[in-house]
């Protein structure tokens, strides 16, 4: 038999072992910094270590898909390219927590497979300018040092990010255009014009020897676009004739038939609803970066003879921005200061405000909790919040219009009055592109398992053979052997809390306690022994926060008192006195009394003084 035919067999051997490897991996749930399923490594490693010995030359290096955020998941959105050992980033984003992480300000990808591999990196490319796709540069830029190339927006909002942070004077920042194409390394990357809810957004076609990998980022297909610019579908009609690799298409309206609304529907519904309003102050929330929005409602706002006041730091910071770059187009002496409105009645306001989504600190919300220190919302104001909640944030966009509601305003919310519209493809527009760019593989990201696992239904309708659509989560490494093999490993992947300063100083622990605090609260035991005796000097003291009001509880802070008296007794008496051990019971007994009087675990701090 020859070594071409030896080499055939084992790849067809093996590829029974991926395929049965890459369905366990389609349910796999990453566990923290790395995922560490023995599965993955008795199966997925031993494979490519396997195949690297019977495969031919022509694939000992193949090109490689590796995903550290957006998978799963809404937000975070981070996907690595290696081909040669060269490897180009698409996005670096960040993702707001949820109420399972108290005091948690971000949420950023695990950086470690990158920084292991920082002189691989030979460019990150950026879809657009939104902070699920940009909001984790900053912290990368900080341990890998590479250019970084988008449209002329996006890079401005980019770099004042990066101001921020204080290190814009070490990166490159190269502005592209669609159909530009930029050679990094052995990639050819090709920018690709795509519609979404603000300007200057691209997919990418990434070429290597292997193959072409196109990436839509987010993307709809508006036919009436705000800047007069369909997406470039024949573009990708001629990629796919020429043949595609493998897709990797945005997920996130997967569940929604049809096709997204344009975003001039919502123009003529502000038309309508600044109209209805009368005599009323209309304030308007919206995402800062949604600069199409914006631009509608200053036109609206002109033609009514409304002034403009801004409201939110990252509104008036984009809208400063797009204005410089010239992605706005705003009349002279329209908008003016948010703290001039006092001077103009009601009538003659329109306040665009962040906060569209319930977030606690928000301007919007401030308001609806009359904590605004520029505006008081009252019953002359007609509130229209211009978005779809977040997966996740329903329950406070809903409480921030109850007490909106509360304080006498009219609101516009959700999909009332069409007031807004997605800016991510539905179902007709994501079959188009499928049958537009006819791939090899399919993997659908930007989303949550729901989400992927629709898309990955629509691929399989479209003609994608079944084996070739890749469930990936966040970890997972493709790499693509030809153009009906692949394997699956994995590389480190996780969440990195930012808190403050802090960035990965916060970790499941500290959640853990942070959550227990919130919950049932903390008592400190106080106690002064001596040191030479161990007898007790003082009477213990015990105090506690967020548990029972002290006051009372006399009676039971009495009892515990004596518990921790009989503890530290018996530590005098004994013969090894170890201060940590005495801390450790002191601790589990409190606990356990309690638990038995109220039902509550709260926190239990020793603070033990030797004298």
């Amino acid at each position: 038999m020859s070594n071409q035919k030896q080499n055939k067999d084992t790849i067809r051997k093996d590829s029974d072992k991926v395929k049965r490897y890459g369905k366990f991996h389609k349910n796999a749930k990453s566990s923290g910094k790395q995922q560490t399923s023995k599965v993955k490594k008795q199966t997925g490693l031993q494979y490519r270590k396997k195949q690297s010995k019977n495969v031919s030359d022509k694939f000992t290096c193949p090109v490689k898909i590796a995903f550290l955020g957006g998978l799963n998941e809404v937000g975070k959105n981070l996907t690595v390219i290696e081909y040669n050992d060269e490897i180009i980033i698409i996005d670096c984003g960040l993702a707001f927590p949820d109420v399972s992480m108290p005091g948690i300000d971000l949420v950023i990808p695990d950086f470690t497979y990158l920084e292991k591999n920082a002189d691989k990196v030979k460019a990150i490319f950026v879809t657009h300018g939104h902070e699920d796709h940009i909001g984790g540069l900053s912290y990368l830029l900080r341990v890998v040092n590479a250019p970084v190339y988008s449209t002329k927006l996006t890079l401005g909002l980019i770099e004042y990010k990066l101001k921020e942070a204080k290190i814009n004077s070490k990166v490159k920042l190269n502005p592209i255009k669609p159909n530009d194409v930029v050679k990094v390394g052995g990639f050819s990357v090709e920018a690709i014009h795509v519609n979404h809810s603000i300007p200057d957004s691209l997919a990418f076609a990434v070429k290597c020897k292997d193959g072409v990998i196109i990436h839509t980022g987010d993307f709809k297909i508006d036919s009436t676009p705000i800047d007069g610019e369909m997406m470039n579908l024949a573009r990708l009609g001629q990629l796919g004739n020429d043949g595609v690799l493998c897709l990797l298409s945005d997920s996130t309206n997967a569940e929604r038939s049809g096709y997204t609304e344009s975003e001039k529907k919502v123009g003529e519904s502000f038309e309508n609803l600044f109209r209805r309003a009368g005599s009323r102050r209309l304030i308007v929330a919206t995402f800062a970066s949604n600069i199409h929005r914006v631009q509608q409602i200053i036109n609206v706002a002109a033609s009514l003879g409304r002034k403009v006041a801004l409201s939110g730091r990252s509104l008036e910071n984009v809208v400063a921005i797009s204005q410089e770059l010239g992605y706005l187009d705003v009349p002279d002496g329209i908008i003016i200061g948010i703290d001039a409105v006092k001077q103009y009645t009601d009538e003659e306001l329109v306040i665009i405000t962040t906060g569209s989504q319930g977030e606690p600190m928000s301007a919007l919300t401030r308001m609806a909790m009359s904590d605004h220190r520029k505006v008081s919302v009252g019953p002359n104001d007609f509130v229209i919040i211009s978005a779809t909640p977040i997966p996740g944030n329903e329950k406070t966009v809903g409480n921030v219009v109850n007490e909106l509601m509360k304080l006498g305003a009219h609101v516009v919310y959700e999909r009332m009055y069409e007031v807004h519209v997605s800016g991510h493809a539905c179902q007709e527009e994501q079959k188009l592109i499928l049958g537009l760019v006819k791939p090899k593989f399919f993997i659908p990201v930007h989303g949550e398992q729901k989400h992927l696992r629709r898309h990955a239904m629509l691929g399989e309708a479209m003609g994608v053979a079944s084996d070739n659509i890749i469930m990936a989560s966040n970890g997972t490494e493709i790499s693509f052997l030809s153009d009906h093999q692949y394997v699956i490993g994995d590389v480190p992947a996780g969440n990195v809390f930012v808190d403050g300063y802090g960035v990965g100083d916060v970790g499941s622990l500290v959640l853990r306690e942070r959550k227990l605090l919130s919950e049932d609260g903390v008592i400190v035991v106080s106690a002064v022994i001596d040191s030479a005796t161990g007898y007790n000097l003082c009477a213990p003291e015990i105090h506690s926060r967020g548990f029972v009001f002290v006051k009372e509880s006399s009676d039971l802070f009495r009892e515990a008192e004596d518990i921790v008296i009989r503890i530290l007794d018996k530590y005098a008496d004994s013969r090894k006195r170890d201060i940590n051990a005495l801390k450790g019971r002191i601790k589990d007994e409190v606990l356990k009394f309690m638990y038995e009087k109220t039902k509550r675990s709260p926190v239990v701090i020793p603070v033990i003084q030797e004298i």
